[in-house]
């Protein structure tokens, strides 16, 4: 009962901030963004002018799924950040004001409180994510060929545990600090050195959780499920309830001490 208070908490606290709303436009953006111009570049560059008389311009010839994958791509980059910056402040911004501090004294347990919160914002995530990536299948189907169903679930489904890490990896360090801004530098600097640790030790850490864009490339060009890419799944899962379970802690320990 107590979960279920909190959690509906937060989504209507997220409407009120009409998070609902501007979350997913924002996605449709990021995800339609590189597909549509680089469908439409010579035109782009024809309606702008400055290109010399009769040159012929012709855009790249790409198929659906390397179009598809201009838009997870928009996602790691763009995509990642707004998630960092719309869950950087979930706890961090509550410890700083003494509502967090109001809301366990009573009988909530810290995990009950985490967990909660740590729902409704990946429920966010998924709903914005979800109908970007939807809007870009509806263009790649229409102007690059047809993206099979099942390649399109497989891309949805195994890029979302990556930004289940990301949305638990922001509650960790909101639970370490209780300045916002300081939350999302922590979160950004970490998966940028992750990203960096996969492109040196690619060879040698095939299951690393950055790797998953690269193996969902090789599933929707050989048109099966690498096991690397399971791996790499299954490590990212792994991690995030890790990464939830050392967030209670932490948070425990520090709420004590104060």
């Amino acid at each position: 009962m107590q979960w279920i208070t909190i959690f509906k908490k937060e989504l209507v606290e997220d409407w009120r901030n009409f998070k609902w709303v501007w979350v997913p436009l924002v996605f449709i953006i990021i995800c339609i963004m590189d597909p549509l111009s680089t469908y439409y570049l010579p035109q782009i560059l024809d309606a702008v002018g400055g290109v010399p008389e009769g040159t012929v311009i012709e855009g790249p010839e790409l198929g659906p799924t390397e179009a598809i994958m201009f838009s997870l791509t928009e996602v790691s980059m763009l995509g990642v950040l707004v998630i960092v910056a719309i869950s950087m402040a979930v706890i961090a911004g509550e410890r700083k004001s003494g509502v967090a501090e109001l809301v366990l004294v009573k009988p909530v347990s810290y995990f009950t409180y985490i967990s909660a919160k740590w729902a409704a914002k990946l429920l966010l995530v998924f709903t914005a994510y979800l109908i970007g990536m939807l809007t870009s299948w509806y263009y790649v189907n229409l102007l690059f060929g047809d993206l099979s169903a099942s390649q399109f679930i497989g891309l949805f489904l195994f890029y979302f545990i990556w930004l289940i890490f990301v949305v638990t990896l922001t509650f960790l360090y909101n639970t370490v600090v209780k300045i916002p801004g300081l939350v999302l530098t922590l979160s950004i600097i970490t998966i940028m050195a992750m990203s960096a640790i996969n492109q040196i030790f690619s060879f040698r850490m095939p299951w690393f959780p950055n790797s998953i864009s690269e193996h969902i490339t090789t599933m929707l060009a050989e048109g099966a499920i690498p096991n690397d890419l399971w791996g790499a799944a299954g490590i990212t899962l792994g991690l995030s309830v890790i990464l939830l379970v050392v967030s209670n802690f932490i948070l425990k320990t520090k709420e004590m001490a104060d």
